[in-house]
């Protein structure tokens, strides 16, 4: 793709202190990231993958301004890195994320209108009657039924409620939406149909996608770039059919084997 960037993080660290119950070692720094940098473009689906513990997640948090890191992060043309309050405030409407567990990251106490409308609340984006229409909406976008919004995520599938989680991040009409595993808790033949749902919704809106995953299959399925991640480092990154047939970094080419049962070269 040529598109121009969207986001485009450099240098990022990250390092997080180890918990005191764990003896002599508690207080020492883990590094999480390491001078990581990455480029999304507009309308881009860029895959992240590697080992738990690799650093995706604290990657996504990052240049979602969700975790404080060092380094450079440009969004739309503009720095972010040091915004605070307001103007950063004003800027989470455009940067959503999806995270992996569709459960845990919806209150139980809310029903699925009052889930997927809070961002408009927050925002104040429109009055009572515009925000029903704009959850109706969204709930129409992710293929549930507007009438779903009076109940709750109890008494939804695990499917459902990450269409729900799906609908929460587009009713603000982002411009980027970072996905955390979105599908690694759910049944293959959901997986399967999240995945076309995702891929109908960045067609639809050109909303580019930070797609967050440690399977390798659907990262092929989904993206266009990917980005090769390892202890905190991004070692690797290119054209999807690139690093998977081409792949330059040994630790590519070893994941892709394990994962994918290939022969590692």
């Amino acid at each position: 793709m040529t598109a121009d960037p969207i986001l485009e993080a450099r240098g990022l660290w990250k390092t997080y202190e180890a918990p005191s119950w764990m003896g002599r070692r508690g207080g020492a720094r883990r590094p999480a990231l390491i001078d990581a940098s990455m480029t999304l473009r507009r309308g881009e689906v860029l895959g992240v993958v590697g080992e738990s513990g690799s650093g995706k997640t604290t990657l996504g948090l990052a240049v979602l301004r969700l975790t404080a890191s060092s380094g450079a992060i440009e969004f739309d043309g503009r720095a972010i890195d040091a915004l605070r309050g307001d103007p950063l405030r004003r800027l989470r409407r455009e940067l959503q994320i999806v995270f992996q567990d569709p459960y845990g990251s919806l209150s139980p106490r809310l029903s699925v209108g009052q889930i997927v409308g809070e961002g408009l609340r927050i925002h104040r984006i429109a009055d009572d009657a515009g925000n029903e229409a704009r959850i109706a909406e969204a709930l129409r976008e992710v293929d549930l039924d507007p009438a779903m919004r009076h109940r709750y995520p109890h008494e939804l599938s695990g499917g459902q409620r990450q269409r729900v989680a799906i609908a929460r991040a587009l009713v603000l009409k982002p411009k980027l939406i970072v996905l955390d595993e979105p599908t690694s808790a759910l049944d293959v033949s959901v997986q399967a149909q999240i995945v076309d749902l995702l891929r109908d919704v960045q067609r639809r809106h050109g909303i580019a996608y930070l797609f967050i995953s440690h399977d390798l299959r659907v990262v092929r399925a989904m993206s266009h770039r990917i980005a090769v991640m390892r202890d905190g480092i991004v070692v690797e990154q290119g054209p999807a059919e690139q690093i998977f047939t081409r792949p330059q970094a040994d630790y590519t080419k070893t994941l892709l084997a394990a994962a994918l049962n290939l022969e590692a070269v």
